[in-house]
């Protein structure tokens, strides 16, 4: 036990001068200072407001900054957007524009003999091209129902990509980069746009594709912005949501836990600031919860009329592109469909009508159902594969004829959300070889897409390692001409 030790009478005069409230009085001298030091505290104050500056909601927190701790929370774009929302239909594989979009008969008149500009023999295409529409634009025969709804669509003839590989291809389509791990498109837009149902994810793929999670992935983004991989939106809701539902808890029940491990989560948000991590898996938690009653709903086309899901045809195709209407309309910002096995080499008449034929009554229906609810003037649909198919035989001479991967003119195509419909835009030359009337490369697609939805692409970024990084890297120019003004 240490000794007790008495102040003297000096030590106890001394601490009552000091706890003496007048001794702690602004004095005369506090108000001068040296040259030097004012500008070291005027250099150590302007730091201080910079790194305030730069940490922003991180230093000041989310609350005391105004800003939602919701990071899916409806947000404003650049501009007012005729577009919401989107609708991607992945045909990945690679279809031919030579068979689907863009007639080239000039293949036909060389027979079998080699022409140098395209490397081979040309293939000229098994189907007949008629004039559709008011518009009058050239769809192929493989379309009867997509022809029907040619005025809401413009046809872009002029796409070209970097690699006629699918892997890099499909990588570039989905998120700006065949190599460097990019935040998908959907990620892009949701984190730009925040979406309108917190109780469903803001960005759905349904089905998926060569390059797996890759191609919806939110990378560097916050994970709330990551996609929601849904493989089987047919079957039901319980399989296409693996444990949607607790078999051993009430939701009453689980209200409450969740409650316990949000007030829990939140206790150590508070002692140690902001964590992203952390408030990611606080929405996480939320968004599971939510979806138990809100996904059991959307993914059900039992509740849409018989007269519907007529429209929409009893196939892979049909009910996944309804899903995806109903997903939209519930209020989700980007849901991205996948329809693989566009890959041709061989047999490319047989495969392509059949492969069409799966996809073509669907989505004429989803173009025919949104314009009769009133969304397809704000709805974004688009269409197309990573690259298109050589106008050649496929060098490899394998069974029957087929294309092989070309990435140096191919076709995709858009509709509703403020675009100019019943219209082709760019061209090919005379083979259907090389884009080269208003060349659109994935990155003026891209651009393109955000203008529709209120952004300036250039504007739309997450600094990231020291750089602003957006979905169209240092590349980009809109297309104007595809929209209404």
């Amino acid at each position: 036990m240490w000794p007790s030790v008495k102040p003297t009478a000096s030590q106890r005069n001394k601490l009552t001068e000091l706890m003496d409230p007048k001794q702690h009085q602004p004095q005369m001298e506090d108000f001068f200072s040296s040259r030097r030091q004012f500008l070291n505290r005027f250099g150590m104050g302007m730091g201080g407001l910079s790194l305030a500056w730069l940490l922003g909601p991180e230093l000041a927190g989310p609350a005391r900054a105004g800003i939602s701790l919701n990071p899916l929370a409806p947000k404003q774009s650049h501009f007012t957007g005729r577009a919401k929302r989107v609708i991607h239909i992945f045909a990945q594989g690679g279809p031919s524009h030579i068979d689907t979009w863009d007639p080239k008969p000039a293949l036909a008149k060389h027979g079998e003999s080699k022409v140098d500009a395209i490397g081979g023999v040309p293939l000229p295409t098994q189907f007949k091209f008629e004039k559709r529409g008011k518009s009058g634009v050239e769809v192929s025969e493989i379309w009867p129902h997509l022809g029907a709804m040619i005025d809401e669509i413009c046809v872009i003839r002029s796409m070209h990509t970097d690699v006629p590989a699918h892997e890099f291809a499909t990588l570039m389509m989905n998120t700006g980069a065949g190599r460097l791990v990019k935040p998908s498109m959907g990620s892009w837009v949701t984190y730009g746009l925040g979406t309108e149902n917190q109780n469903l994810p803001g960005f759905i793929a349904l089905g998926g594709g060569l390059g797996g999670a890759s191609n919806w992935r939110s990378a560097f983004l916050p994970g709330a912005y990551q996609g929601t991989l849904v493989n089987n939106p047919s079957a039901s809701v319980d399989k296409i949501i693996e444990n949607i539902k607790s078999q051993h808890l009430s939701l009453a029940r689980q209200r409450e836990q969740l409650d316990l491990v949000k007030s829990f989560n939140e206790l150590h948000q508070a002692k140690l600031g902001q964590e992203a991590v952390l408030e990611s898996r606080i929405q996480s938690f939320e968004l599971a919860y939510q979806m138990q009653t809100e996904a059991t709903d959307a993914f059900d086309i039992s509740r849409e009329p018989q007269s519907v899901r007529d429209l929409y045809g009893d196939s892979a195709q049909g009910r996944q592109l309804l899903v995806a209407r109903r997903l939209v309309e519930k209020g989700v910002r980007f849901v991205q469909t996948w329809h693989g096995g566009w890959d041709h080499h061989t047999a490319v008449g047989t495969n392509l009508r059949k492969k069409a034929g799966e996809s073509d009554q669907a989505i004429g229906a989803l173009l025919k159902d949104l314009k009769q609810r009133g969304m397809l003037e704000d709805t974004l649909v688009v269409w197309g594969g990573e690259f298109g198919r050589t106008p050649r035989h496929d060098r490899g001479q394998r069974g029957e004829p087929g294309r092989d991967h070309h990435n140096k003119g191919f076709c995709s195509w858009v509709a509703g959300g403020g675009v100019k419909g019943g219209q082709t835009y760019g061209a090919t030359d005379e083979f259907g070889y090389n884009a080269v009337e208003n060349k659109v490369h994935i990155h003026d697609l891209h651009a393109t897409l955000l203008h529709a939805l209120g952004f300036d692409h250039e504007k739309l970024t997450f600094r990231y390692n020291g750089r602003d990084f957006r979905l169209t890297d240092v590349y980009g120019s809109v297309v104007k001409d595809i929209l209404r003004a």
